[in-house]
């Protein structure tokens, strides 16, 4: 009897202990969404109680501050978006169809962000702000040293540069993209100019077989899922 009494007490002690981390995701899922739209700091915790359906007071009890909400809201943000590079290098045919399938999703991703969130993380959340700068600096600069690697061997970039100054140009650019300087002149949206960022980049490395790929998934881009190959 006292074993099953445990039993008892040890399932419901599992489920309370899920619930607990689902209502957690929610609550970073929607303060990531609120974020993505309207930049950190114009973002309250007034705000993020509302969209989730709960009190302020409940948000407290997973998050001590909303410093520590920002942090891992952008923590999950860069996680999936990194699974998602990894995949793409597995199930791609090739260096340009794999970066095709990376810089759709990150349009994607630019579509519904407003180009302010970097400049709040950089001024408030300096933490949040140096996960983003370690996964752009690092991760996605041996995603593209990698590409472009694989283009090369493929016969699909040139040979004749330097790739560790190539790559790191990349990386540089997408700096570009969140200065309010440069955005506020350009008013085709993120998402649009991100994909002509990225088009700029392959032509300047791409043989005259690589060109005709690039051609290729210009009129039919591949789709950011599994079976994306062509």
């Amino acid at each position: 009897m006292e074993t099953f009494s445990c039993f008892k007490v040890s399932i419901v002690s599992h489920r309370k202990m899920e619930d607990e981390n689902e209502h957690k995701v929610h609550i970073r899922n929607q303060a990531l969404q609120l974020f993505m739209q309207y930049g950190a700091r114009s973002v309250s915790m007034d705000d993020i109680a509302s969209a989730v359906g709960s009190s302020k007071k409940t948000i407290y009890q997973y998050y001590t501050d909303k410093d520590q909400l920002v942090g891992d809201a952008i923590e999950k943000a860069l996680y999936d978006n990194g699974i998602q590079c990894k995949t793409y290098r597995q199930i791609a045919d090739n260096a340009v169809h794999e970066g095709f399938l990376a810089i759709e999703q990150t349009s994607e991703l630019f579509r519904n962000m407003n180009p302010v969130l970097i400049n709040d993380l950089k001024k408030y959340h300096p933490r949040a702000y140096r996960k983003f700068l370690d996964y752009k600096n690092e991760f996605i600069y041996d995603v593209i040293v990698a590409n472009i690697k694989r283009g090369i061997e493929e016969g699909l970039y040139r040979d004749d540069f330097d790739i560790g100054i190539v790559a790191q140009f990349r990386v540089g650019s997408i700096d570009i993209l969140f200065m309010p300087e440069f955005y506020n002149k350009v008013k085709q949206g993120m998402f649009r100019i991100q994909r002509e960022v990225f088009y700029f980049f392959l032509h300047g490395m791409a043989t005259p077989k690589g060109l005709k790929l690039i051609e290729k998934y210009k009129k039919h881009k591949p789709k950011n899922h599994s079976d994306a190959k062509d």
